[in-house]
């Protein structure tokens, strides 16, 4: 009998709740980090930091970090540092919490503030936690609510106008169409959805570029103003998952065939293991700049498809070429490729 009256009591406590603030769906889990932590990560990777860096210097974990980057397409949001001061700031919803607790009204909290009445009342309705039997307000879950209610999503431009999105998709892909809608010419190859394809799997010389295609538009569509995008938009649309307007395989047709957008200062950065300080060009001796003293060669390298290499060495004063061939390592494309296992990946994994 007892415990019929107390769930009688919550579902009237709860009926109470909806009537006072209207149907609330549940909003999932709370996030794990604030708009600032998000911007100064956003900062870091500006910089040039890597991603381990960047969520170091926001004091959020590698995780978090990475999945900002994965979930963003490595795009910047552009999130500015702060808030205007039409809307309540972290600090603000900390006191108000501490003030409501010491018992202090709506008006006494206003005047303390410096704020309207009406506004603190708001945010006591708005953004107070209704997981619990009662009715509470703390100050971190009324920032999440505040920052999940202030997201206005604009719906992608290829989503909207179906005719845009074929031009674009087609044209990007590198497709022919006949009349009746059939695709002409053989099959392109198939990307396997990893972060960049390998220049065999890419179709981009079928392709146009999204900086083409955002021209051609202006030609073929001279009066129809619907008929317009950017090359940034076309380039969000296939790294940014929440775009959600072209699919992620048509990354393959980029020049760069990334999957993520990488930041120009991160690939100035980046270090590779087969280049050293002593084969760099700014490091060679004073000497070989004018090309008057013979003995001084140049090496380079040339990759080709299928794993394929070929060496070059210049000597700087008679411009005497060598091209050395470099054979592919043993037993290569002897042996099928296999998958791997999900125990045990990699060159490790038993045969």
């Amino acid at each position: 009998m007892m415990e019929v009256l107390i769930m009688g009591t919550m579902k009237e406590r709860q009926r109470e709740v909806q009537l006072y603030r209207g149907q609330i769906p549940s909003p999932g889990r709370p996030t794990i980090a604030w708009r600032q932590d998000r911007v100064a990560f956003w900062a870091e990777i500006a910089k040039g930091e890597k991603t381990d860096d960047a969520a170091k210097a926001a004091g959020v974990s590698s995780p978090v970090g990475y999945r900002w980057f994965r979930h963003a397409g490595g795009v910047n949001p552009c999130l500015p540092p702060t808030v205007t001061g039409r809307y309540l700031s972290f600090a603000e919803r900390e006191d108000i919490a501490l003030f409501k607790a010491q018992g202090a009204g709506v008006r006494e909290i206003a005047r303390r503030l410096k704020r309207s009445p009406s506004t603190i009342s708001r945010e006591l309705r708005r953004n107070a936690s209704t997981r619990t039997f009662r009715l509470e307000y703390k100050a971190s879950l009324a920032q999440w609510h505040a920052e999940r209610h202030a997201r206005r999503p604009k719906t992608a431009k290829l989503v909207k106008n179906k005719a845009l999105h074929d031009y674009v998709q087609d044209r990007l892909s590198g497709r022919v169409h006949a009349a009746d809608g059939r695709v002409l010419g053989p099959e392109g190859p198939k990307w396997q959805g990893k972060n960049k394809p390998h220049r065999g799997d890419r179709r981009w010389v079928q392709g146009w570029s999204p900086e083409q295609i955002a021209q051609r538009l202006k030609i073929d569509f001279p009066h129809d103003e619907s008929m317009r995008i950017s090359h940034e938009a076309i380039y969000q649309a296939l790294y940014v998952e929440s775009r959600g307007a072209l699919k992620r395989e048509l990354a393959a047709c980029l020049r760069s065939g990334r999957a993520l957008r990488i930041p120009r200062k991160r690939v100035g950065r980046r270090a590779w293991d087969h280049v050293t300080n002593d084969v760099l060009i700014s490091e060679r001796p004073a000497e070989v700049e004018d090309r008057a003293v013979p003995g001084h060669w140049e090496g380079d390298l040339i990759i080709g498809l299928q794993r394929s290499a070929i060496g070059t060495v210049v000597e700087r004063t008679t411009r005497f070429t060598m091209l050395v061939h470099l054979p592919r390592e043993k037993g290569y494309g002897e042996q099928p490729a296999r998958k791997n296992r999900p125990a045990l990946a990699g060159y490790g994994r038993s045969r």
